[in-house]
């Protein structure tokens, strides 16, 4: 009897003690998630307010040259180390870098050209339906509250473009913006598991960095360089160590956490968040159906973003 009870605890105790370790990576993955999303807001406020004194090309280049100097002192020495490892995912690397750093931003801010920030944001809140598209054809189950959720989220969103929102060319800009976004996402479940964080983090923004060069000197004989001072350069010190260097590690460390899907419905709260900065920074304005359609994203990132049981 002594030892059945014996083999029933030890059978019982690990499953336990799995429980509390589970849910504190759920909540470190929601709050990573969370982190990323507020600061990437105001990467499009930034974009908006650039629009007119540094070239879209130019501003993605440069927010890559300083989030990569930020992430140095962390992610080069580990680079280094996993230097074999990073050639043999050589093709993985550039594709991630390709889809997220290069590309993406590059057209966010050529969307910012012509679109308000809060425009830009309501588009970019549909990523997450192709992240979770893309995690269904990996093979992953979504399951019915994270769906459910993920649908009120997008009717949430509908509701903004139909309330206002465009599909001018800065629109289009926008939507292609979001499927790189999606994509880069998706990538991040395949990250191979010995290659360090912050390796990956340096070896993406200096490849993306490299990528970036040919556009970088076409722009800048074609349209000259702007002109550096502080309302060029902080902007741009905050979207290369806050929108880069800290959003893109948290965003990261959440898709390993909860995958892309559950970020992905957390990532809904961005259109929030950038009408309420370019409001307060840009002095754009938001209706009712903004503020409807912000209640219906609220209620489903809540109701999506639970565990599944």
């Amino acid at each position: 009897m002594t030892a059945v009870l014996h083999r029933t605890s030890s059978t019982e105790t690990p499953a336990a003690a799995r429980r509390p370790r589970e849910a504190a990576a759920s909540l470190l993955g929601l709050a990573c998630a969370a982190l990323a999303t507020v600061v990437w807001s105001g990467s499009f406020v930034t974009s908006r307010g650039l629009h007119d004194s540094v070239p879209p090309v130019q501003h993605a280049f440069w927010r890559w040259v300083i989030a990569l100097l930020a992430v140095a002192p962390f992610g080069a020495r580990q680079a280094w180390r996993q230097r074999s490892l990073l050639r043999r995912h050589a093709r993985y690397v550039l594709l991630a870098s390709l889809l997220g750093v290069a590309v993406y931003n590059t057209l966010v801010n050529q969307a910012g050209v012509t679109t308000p920030a809060a425009t830009m944001g309501m588009i970019m809140a549909a990523s997450p339906v192709l992240m979770a598209v893309f995690e269904r054809l990996g093979g992953a189950r979504l399951g019915a509250r994270r769906t459910t959720g993920l649908l009120v989220a997008c009717a949430g969103v509908a509701l903004l473009v139909g309330g206002g929102a465009d599909f001018s060319p800065g629109g289009l800009w926008m939507t292609a913006a979001a499927c790189c976004f999606a994509g880069y996402s998706a990538l991040l479940r395949r990250k191979p598991a010995e290659l360090g964080g912050t390796a990956f983090l340096f070896s993406t923004f200096l490849t993306g960095t490299v990528l970036l060069l040919p556009a970088q000197a076409v722009s800048v004989a074609v349209q000259g360089s702007f002109h550096p001072a502080p309302g060029t350069v902080l902007p741009l010190l905050y979207v290369g160590v806050a929108s880069s260097a800290l959003a893109f590690f948290a965003w990261n460390r959440a898709v390993g956490l909860i995958g892309a899907t559950r970020a992905g419905i957390v990532y809904h709260l961005q259109p929030v968040c950038v009408a309420l900065l370019s409001w307060a920074v840009l002095g754009e304005t938001t209706g009712l159906p903004q503020l409807l359609s912000m209640a219906l994203i609220l209620g489903g990132v809540i109701l999506g973003a639970g565990s599944r049981r």
